[in-house]
């Protein structure tokens, strides 16, 4: 949707990234407002990456940050961006905030609205089994089949869920 440029001496030009649709700042504010940090999941082509960020005046600041490839290190052969594989990220990424003593965060989801059930809520699931505070709706989880692979194991016949419990109890170990 492109707007017709204004002129005159009272026209104010928007922020490069609200212009681009990068960024709501209204939702940014609200969430920079509650002064805790951001627990953050992104989903790309290929990984998921993890992290939890501090708002600086200078800019933000990420205090701990992970991605699903340090899952290989610890023998995941598994795709890399999948329900299984955002949970165990996350709950890698607890286990640093436990070491950094952060028990508060907040999720933000960025610019997208995404629907009960999706994905991306499996590490808002890590962090709530890590005991670590962050507000949350049970209804937005997914199913615990989905976070396990069992829907995986069902067309692939790979046994993803026994793989995810051997990484899991590595993971908590760590």
């Amino acid at each position: 949707m492109v707007k017709k440029m204004s002129s005159g001496p009272t026209y104010n030009v928007q922020f490069k990234r609200k212009r681009k649709q990068k960024t709501d700042y209204k939702k940014r504010l609200n969430l920079l407002k509650s002064k805790t940090p951001r627990f953050i999941v992104r989903v790309s082509n290929n990984l998921v990456r993890t992290q939890v960020v501090i708002y600086e005046r200078e800019g933000d600041k990420t205090v701990v940050a992970k991605t699903s490839k340090a899952l290989k290190k610890i023998g995941w052969n598994h795709s890399l961006k999948n329900t299984p594989a955002i949970y165990l990220t996350s709950l890698m990424l607890c286990q640093d905030l436990k070491k950094k003593k952060i028990k508060d965060v907040i999720f933000d989801l960025g610019l997208k609205n995404y629907k009960a059930g999706n994905k991306i809520y499996a590490g808002l699931k890590a962090i709530i089994d890590s005991e670590i505070n962050c507000p949350y709706n049970e209804k937005a989880f997914p199913k615990e089949d989905r976070i396990v692979g069992k829907h995986i194991d069902a067309y692939k016949k790979n046994n993803i869920s026994k793989d995810f419990e051997t990484i899991k109890e590595k993971i908590l170990k760590m």
